[in-house]
This record gives structure tokens, C-alpha cells and sequence, in this order.
């Protein structure tokens, strides 16, 4: 009897399709608009999808791991512009960032997990490494450039760096995300100036 060679490790089962998860998140955006979070449910996002559920439990444990990565990858289009200065630099992105927020989709969707997560510990962790911790590498780029371009000192201690970045993250993110979702304020190019030059002047008397 001929022996059979078992399949090389991380080949088993059926591939992802990219086709069929991008149909899947766009259609979870979706349903989140019509719907709301409360009635949402991984058979209406099946159906808009044109998928099996099950389908969407082999690559999901349930509705909120797979609202955060619909989510996740609208944040993923942010790009950090090269403009030619730290400030101008961060005027584009910070642009950038209230026009995601300002789509409907990113409104319902964020603020229904945010809701979720202040009662779902792994929840938190899942928005943290998916969205958070991959959207700090806007802040590192930044940083990068503006030391080359001589705008910012070197930091030559990894975790004074790591711990600036996360600070300017969160006073970035914090400051757009209230403006645009908790206060309905309009991020223009007069507010984004303004914040940007309160921002490089708290770089500025942080720097060593």
C-alpha cells in the first residue's frame, strides 16, 4: 500500500480567499449602518457577503472580532504624506484621519466596539493590536523623517522613543477622535493648523 506524504505544516484545510474577506468586512460596514450593532448578526453579513456562515466562523470566533477588523482596515488606507515638513506632515495625515472617521461606517462601527470593549476585556486587547498598536507606525515614520530632516533630535533610548510614540499617538488620536465623533466638530484646515502647532510645541519642550 503506497504511503501517503502528509501536507507541509501551515497548508492544511481550505485557503483564505482575499476576495471573500474583503466582501465580508464591506458588507459587516454595511449591515452596521442599516442595523446598528444590537441587531447585527453574522447571518445578515453572510447573506450581504454572498458567503456560508460558516464561512465567516472559520475565520471569526463571533461579532465583535469581526466588526474590529472591518474596522481595522479602513485605518489601514491612512498614509503618512510627505510634504516637506513635520508640521505639514502631520496637517495631511490628521486630514486624513477625520475623513475615515467622518464616514458613516467608521462612526458605527467604532463607536459601537468602544462601547463593547468597556465590558469585554479580550475585546479591548483585539481594538489595542488591531488597530492602536498598527496605527503607531504613522507616529514612527513621522518621527524618523523629522530627525533626518533635522526638524527633531535623535532619542537614542529605544524606550523613551517607544514611550514618546505612544503619548503623541494618543494625544493625536484622542484629540481628532473627540472632535469628530463625541463632539461633532468639524476637523478643518484653521483647527488641524492650530492643533498641529500645539502639538510641535509640546515635542519641543519634551525634547532633551
Amino acid at each position: 500500500m503506497q504511503r501517503r506524504t502528509p501536507p507541509p505544516p501551515g497548508r492544511l484545510g481550505r485557503p483564505r480567499s482575499a476576495a471573500a474577506d474583503e466582501a465580508i468586512l464591506e458588507a459587516t460596514r454595511a449591515a452596521l449602518v442599516d442595523l446598528g450593532w444590537s441587531k447585527l448578526t453574522l447571518g445578515d453579513v453572510a447573506t450581504r457577503a454572498g458567503v456560508a456562515k460558516t464561512t465567516l466562523y472559520r475565520r471569526w470566533a463571533g461579532k465583535n472580532e469581526l466588526v474590529v477588523d472591518a474596522v481595522a482596515v479602513l485605518f489601514d488606507e491612512l498614509e503618512l504624506p510627505d510634504n516637506g515638513s513635520l508640521a505639514a506632515d502631520i496637517e495631511g495625515v490628521v486630514l486624513q484621519f477625520a475623513a475615515i472617521l467622518d464616514r458613516p461606517e467608521t462612526k458605527t462601527a467604532l463607536m459601537a466596539v468602544v462601547a463593547e470593549s468597556t465590558r469585554d476585556a479580550p475585546l479591548r486587547e483585539r481594538i489595542r493590536t488591531s488597530i492602536v498598536d498598527r496605527q503607531k507606525r504613522l507616529v514612527l515614520e513621522g518621527r524618523a523623517r523629522a530627525e533626518r530632516r533635522g526638524e527633531l533630535p535623535s532619542d537614542d533610548d529605544p524606550f523613551v522613543a517607544a514611550a514618546t510614540a505612544d503619548l503623541i499617538f494618543d494625544v493625536v488620536a484622542g484629540a481628532v477622535v473627540h472632535r469628530t465623533l463625541v463632539s461633532a466638530e468639524p476637523v478643518d484646515g484653521e483647527w488641524v493648523r492650530r492643533f498641529t502647532a500645539l502639538l510641535l510645541g509640546g515635542l519641543a519642550a519634551a525634547s532633551p
